[in-house]
């Protein structure tokens, strides 16, 4: 079992920053990849960006890269989501997903075992 908890969403204007952080517990967190999903109202879950279990390897959807960067601190059971360059089509609740099986910065949300509730995220123009 591994339970997610997410924070650090929040409503910024449009060329604005946020931060979020997702707070893990239970099993082993530097054992498993990390991932972190939005929706945006109306439509269908979307990958952001993933994070191996060592940081070794990162991914990120292309309407993210440059702006999104994904980090991990395996000390603090904690993934994060630096956001910055937000434009309104970020807005949308952000999820993170542990990966615990195939152990790479998978895409597809159907390699991700555990979700978090999510956080609300409203970029402003």
């Amino acid at each position: 079992q591994v339970q997610l908890v997410e924070s650090g969403g929040g409503l910024v204007q449009t060329g604005g920053s946020l931060r979020l952080s997702c707070a893990a517990s239970g099993r082993t967190f530097s054992s498993y990849s990390m991932g972190w999903f939005r929706q945006a109202p109306g439509k269908e879950r979307e990958f952001v960006a993933a994070i191996t279990s060592n940081s070794g390897g990162t991914s990120y959807a292309d309407s993210v890269k440059g702006r999104f960067t994904i980090s991990r601190d395996n000390a603090k059971n904690t993934v994060y989501l630096e956001m910055n360059s937000l434009k309104a089509e970020d807005t949308g609740v952000y999820s993170c997903a542990a990966n615990l099986y195939s152990y790479d910065t998978a895409r597809s949300p159907t390699y991700y075992d555990y979700w978090g509730q999510g956080t609300q995220v409203t970029v402003s123009s």
